[in-house]
């Protein structure tokens, strides 16, 4: 069983997936779970092996590829042990791809974490070049981090990118399911990503673009296929009872629990006046928020909203929640959702919640924020971004909340890096090329 451990490492270490090669990624991964994905290149069966680096214990698991999921197959993998490197690979045919995770501490281990996020892939004009692809992930793989969180934008449904400089496939906008099935192959068959994907396990959430710019789900009759292709490309496994439920939690050791939001799913039309009855998240995701981060016993508290809290944002009506002009300056009769979004912010200075920090993307530029909407409450805002899409600017933030930007740049594609240890968050905005832009340090309450 060394020998097996030993071709699994060799393989983790192959040559870069790429179209018609079979592709991997482990996501959602928890203390004593995870959840494996592969596409296969055609239809038959997937075969998943699994176990703890270094030892000849292994899991075997099965599932079919078929046309009905595009290829895409996924299995969720209980009773593993916490705070342990896995090794796992798939096989399809002749064809294996091997990869590796760490399953999180138990919640009474302040071990420390190390994970990076970043939004926005493959936008007009900035999707795979023929000469380096996504080089940015190289420059994420070499952090080494415990996981990834991609913030939205996975693709560009609604983006058609051409030119002889960019890799075919993705110079179609897509309106049905295969199309979006398209965009998303696209993007995962891109070698540098695809390695990255190997070795990091991923914890995604769409944002509007895996649709169309700025859609509302429930008016938006697109939703369900871009839903669809979303589900099947990422290793990510509904309640039964939720089929389409995106938000969820994780909780990393005694120093971290993570709460991913769906921001689009559920929310109010952008056209309708801010007030108390606009939403963004819808009741059920709202109460699950406040009880969940009200109950952490975590030290901090790291909520994911693909979209700004403070930064204003779309073009007609507001897209994210501030309600603010594009001056910073909030506005009556605005059309953001940042009555909720006051709501919420309210719950938790009144249920005491400290060491609490929201990490977004979609602008297109990467800043960090410490927000102090009163004087006994305040939490940080962390955006990064783009991966590799057109570079946005800072623009002037939602004065409600009174903020202070500790640093902004529109200027470079890049990736965010948090790392949380001795009672003390540190984190650092990173270009394409892996040079630190800005490193901020805070401590816990």
């Amino acid at each position: 069983m060394k020998v097996a451990v030993v071709v699994l490492l060799a393989l983790l270490h192959a040559a870069p997936a790429i179209a018609g090669d079979l592709l991997i990624a482990a996501g959602d991964v928890t203390s004593t779970s995870a959840v494996l994905w592969a596409r296969a290149p055609e239809a038959g069966d997937v075969v998943f092996e699994y176990g703890p680096a270094g030892e000849a214990e292994r899991g075997r698991l099965e599932a079919a590829a078929s046309a009905a999921t595009d290829f895409t197959v996924k299995r969720r993998v209980d009773g593993l042990r916490p705070g342990t490197r896995y090794v796992w690979r798939a096989r399809s045919g002749e064809l294996t791809a091997a990869g590796e995770f760490a399953t999180a501490p138990p919640p009474s281990e302040p071990a420390r974490v190390r994970w990076v996020w970043s939004g926005d892939l493959g936008s007009a004009g900035n999707c795979r070049r023929v000469d380096d692809g996504y080089r940015i992930f190289a420059a994420m793989e070499r952090a080494r981090p415990d996981f990834f969180i991609f913030a939205g934008d996975t693709i560009y449904a609604d983006h058609a990118c051409r030119g002889p400089e960019f890799v075919p496939g993705s110079g179609f906008i897509a309106t049905t399911l295969e199309g979006y099935r398209a965009k998303h192959r696209y993007n995962r068959e891109d070698a540098a990503f695809a390695a990255f994907l190997r070795k990091v396990p991923v914890y995604a959430i769409w944002d509007d673009h895996e649709v169309r710019n700025d859609f509302a789900g429930p008016f938006e009759p697109l939703m369900p296929a871009g839903r669809r292709a979303f589900l099947e490309y990422w290793p990510i496994e509904p309640p039964a009872s939720e089929p389409g439920r995106l938000y969820r939690s994780v909780r990393w050791g005694r120093l971290l629990e993570v709460f991913i939001l769906d921001t689009r799913q559920y929310r109010s039309a952008n056209s309708e006046p801010d007030g108390p009855g606009k939403t963004m998240l819808g009741a059920a995701q709202r109460a699950w928020l406040l009880d969940g981060v009200t109950a952490s016993t975590a030290t901090w508290k790291v909520i994911v909203s693909s979209v700004s809290l403070s930064v204003p944002t779309g073009r007609g009506h507001r897209d994210s929640w501030s309600s603010a002009t594009v001056w910073g300056i909030p506005e009556e009769g605005g059309t953001g959702f940042a009555t909720e979004r006051d709501a919420i912010l309210r719950a938790f200075r009144v249920r005491g919640v400290r060491n609490l920090v929201f990490l977004a993307a979609d602008v297109h530029h990467a800043e960090l924020i410490r927000h102090h909407p009163t004087h006994d409450f305040s939490f940080h805002e962390f955006i990064a971004g783009p991966l590799s899409a057109s570079l946005g600017r800072p623009r002037p933030l939602d004065a409600a909340l009174n903020p202070r930007s500790l640093f902004a740049t529109g200027g470079a594609r890049n990736f965010g890096e948090v790392v949380l240890e001795d009672g003390r968050l540190t984190v650092r905005i990173v270009d394409e090329d892996g040079s630190t832009l800005f490193t901020h340090t805070t401590g816990a309450e």
